[in-house]
């Protein structure tokens, strides 16, 4: 009983989460105010206060550059890349097969870090994603 209630549970919250990123390609011109309010954060504001977001889950969306695929240490499929809009780029890292290509309009649900020590590197606004939806592929009529 308790694996069909989880089991449950989850497919509830992504049912959910679909269900919030399909009224945003249904409603193309909503204003920013009510794309705020459907959970849709702007780069802007996740770039000029990133203390606010550290270590939260985030919704933002953007264009697709800079690619990378690689392997991590235990053997899997990993990659990274750039999301950018007019306010700015975050890196966006994740887990397995990626199905996205530069150019790409994507909206990425993931957990935002402000900082990251890797090494003597320091990576700053790094998303680690938990999803990402192509608005090329679900759409292309709308993506402007």
């Amino acid at each position: 009983m308790r694996f069909h209630l989880r089991h449950s549970q989850r497919f509830a919250q992504r049912l959910a989460s679909w269900i919030g990123s399909a009224v945003l390609l249904l409603a193309p011109a909503l204003s920013p105010d009510t794309a705020s309010a459907s959970g849709l954060l702007d780069l802007a504001d996740l770039i000029s206060h990133p203390e606010q977001y550290d270590r939260q889950e985030v919704v933002v969306s953007g264009e697709v550059t800079n690619v990378q695929l690689a392997t991590n240490r235990q053997g899997q499929p990993a990659y990274g890349f750039l999301l950018k809009d007019h306010a700015g780029t975050v890196k966006v890292i994740g887990l397995g097969q990626v199905e996205v290509r530069e150019g790409d309009q994507v909206i990425v649900e993931g957990i935002f870090t402000r900082l990251r020590q890797a090494g003597r590197t320091i990576i700053y606004n790094e998303i680690k994603a938990l999803s990402i939806k192509s608005l090329n592929r679900l759409n292309p009529d709308l993506v402007g």
